[in-house]
């Protein structure tokens, strides 16, 4: 029985998981060197990890619910596009103070909503760091079951030459 191709199989899916690893440690890594870098706290208010610093995917996903806390509160629970559309109104009715106000609050509703997008685009690359690494591992147990598939001889196959 030919066992060359389980072998071969095996050391391949053992080096590709060593590489998903690798590459799955090296992406988490630059996310949280890269968060650090911004030297970013989760507020105060937060109801969780309050005061820890944003460097990994809990305490991202802490930041990016609390700053949408602090935007609706500003707004007074207004979205992006409420807002938009009191705005359009506010200046058709010649109310330019009330527009302006309006305009301030969906100006702090827009920068909430391009920080929590990029919070969660962290939040979501650690989850692919994550996959990838475990990926890895799961490469390396089949790579490792094919080898020793390869390395095993059937002890049918041996038991019926023997006896012919």
């Amino acid at each position: 029985m030919n066992t060359k191709p389980a072998k071969v199989t095996g050391i391949i899916a053992i080096i590709a998981g060593i590489i998903f690893i690798l590459a799955g440690g090296v992406t988490w890594g630059l996310i949280t060197s890269n968060l650090n870098e911004q030297n970013i706290t989760v507020a105060d208010d937060s109801p969780m990890l309050a005061g820890d610093s944003v460097n990994g995917p809990f305490s991202a996903f802490a930041q990016a619910q609390i700053i949408n806390t602090h935007a609706e509160a500003a707004t007074n629970g207004k979205t992006y596009a409420e807002l938009g559309g009191e705005v359009a109104a506010a200046q058709e009715s010649g109310d330019t103070a009330l527009a302006e106000e309006l305009q301030t609050q969906r100006t702090t509703m827009m920068n909430a909503s391009f920080l929590r997008a990029s919070l969660f685009t962290s939040v979501v690359a650690y989850g692919v760091a994550a996959l990838v690494m475990g990926l890895g591992v799961v490469l390396i147990l089949v790579g490792w079951a094919f080898s020793s598939l390869g390395r095993t001889t059937p002890a049918a196959t041996t038991q019926s030459a023997s006896t012919v």
